[in-house]
């Protein structure tokens, strides 16, 4: 930037009034805006041909001086008050003399609901597309936390329904509350503010964002944008608890709950002690009717079991094995005595005709048996053949036995043995 044909530095600087024209000529060169905000401290001047307000940014702490004509703010359809939103057509200005900037509007063009709920629409549909209202992002809420956040207005009918009604569940129940305004320009940043402090306290189980209802304009803060991303990059969940039908601020799509006002978070949040204490009692008393109505059941069956003859008398089953036991061995000992008896029976017969047929029967029928002994083993003679007449016999008979010695030898003149022998050689001539 040069002016005057001459370069700017420390041997040669700008007086204030070169720099505040400069700037102003770089500011008017911005041309007619639309500016979209929301009007605040409105000054009407009678007899004068400026009225002076203040527009604010719905979502920063950040305002611009505004000038306008009085009949302009007469002859709009809607009035203009504190805290209405609206859009408006100007030429910002620079004012050298105090070095201070202003926007110099000629229009000025209320922002009615539908509008507010088409832009809140937009807003939903790109954080829908991010997948910031996805299910499966909620986190869920512990059975009984250890402090809870909450973030209210200050003294609000909010505050005061989440802490009695929490109180009157959990006598127990600890807060964090932090206060924050609840409408207006300075809402958001305050909201954000205390929620990342209590997101990143480790105490902090559970947060709170509660208000108590409003139109579509007083809940504008809740469908901010800067709001709903910092309430998904927390990591301690958070419970919406805007009171408000039938109009969802976008906080709700957000928030890992929706509760429909603060009493109804305050019950989500804490349980009812006397109301789990009920229910424990209650389980109790079901557990142990349970336990003894089997006990019962199972006494019965043992009843039952014991009522049985095996249990009742458990000897007479002995007895009447014993007994049976009993009438096998006398069944054994008879089929033994009389399989013996056969046996000795079968024996003697045996032994008789052994004895009839024995050599002691045969010898006392009148035959002997004679042996030589002069043979070393004697033996029996049972043929007159080769027997020398010297020979020594020994003669055995029924009552004893005779020595003698040979003297002579008479062959028979009939032997059976030799006929014997020679029907077999003839036999064996004819095979």
């Amino acid at each position: 930037m040069s002016g005057g044909g001459s370069a700017n530095s420390a041997d040669n600087p700008w007086p204030v009034r070169t720099v505040n024209t400069k700037i102003a000529d770089w500011i008017h060169r911005l041309g007619q805006i639309w500016v979209e905000g929301q009007v605040t401290q409105i000054s009407r001047r009678p007899g004068t041909r400026t009225s002076f307000l203040t527009l604010r940014d719905p979502a920063a702490d950040i305002s611009i001086s505004v000038t306008c004509s009085p009949d302009l703010l007469a002859r709009s359809e809607v009035p203009i008050t504190d805290g209405a939103h609206v859009v408006m057509l100007g030429r910002p200005s620079y004012y050298t003399g105090r070095g201070t900037i202003s926007l110099r509007v000629s229009d000025i063009r209320p922002i009615g609901v539908g509008q507010l709920l088409l832009r809140i629409e937009r807003l939903r549909q790109l954080l829908a597309a991010e997948g910031l209202f996805d299910a499966r992002l909620k986190r869920p809420i512990p059975f009984l936390p250890r402090t809870i956040g909450l973030i209210s207005g200050r003294a609000s009918a909010a505050q005061r329904d989440v802490v009695s009604v929490a109180s009157a569940r959990w006598s127990a129940v600890r807060f964090d509350v932090r206060d924050a305004p609840v409408q207006g320009p300075t809402a958001v940043p305050r909201i954000i503010g205390h929620l990342r402090e209590l997101d990143a306290h480790a105490d902090i189980d559970v947060i709170i964002i509660a208000r108590g209802g409003g139109s579509v304009e007083d809940l504008l803060p809740f469908s901010d944008e800067a709001l709903l991303r910092a309430v998904a990059a927390c990591s301690t969940p958070v419970i919406s608890a805007i009171g408000h039908e039938p109009d969802n601020p976008l906080l709700d799509y957000v928030a890992d709950i929706r509760a429909a006002t603060p009493t109804d978070a305050a019950k989500r949040v804490v349980p009812d002690v006397e109301a789990e204490l009920a229910g424990i009692a209650a389980l109790r008393r079901r557990s142990a009717h349970a336990l003894r109505n089997w006990v019962h059941r199972e006494d019965r069956v043992i009843a039952g079991l014991r009522a049985r003859p095996v249990l009742a008398d458990p000897f007479t089953v002995l007895d009447r094995h014993n007994e049976r036991v009993d009438r096998l061995r006398a069944d054994l000992r008879r089929t033994l005595v009389g399989r013996l008896d056969t046996e000795d029976r079968r024996t003697e017969h045996l032994a008789a005709r052994l004895a009839t047929l024995g050599p002691a029967q045969t010898l006392a029928r009148g035959y002997a048996v004679v042996q030589r002994v002069d043979t070393d083993p004697p033996h029996v003679l049972d043929s007159v053949d080769g027997l020398p007449a010297s020979a020594r016999l020994r003669i055995r008979v029924g009552d004893g036995s005779i020595h003698a010695d040979v003297t002579s030898i008479e062959p028979a003149a009939y032997s059976p043995l030799h006929q014997h022998d020679h029907s077999d050689d003839h036999a064996q001539e004819e095979q």
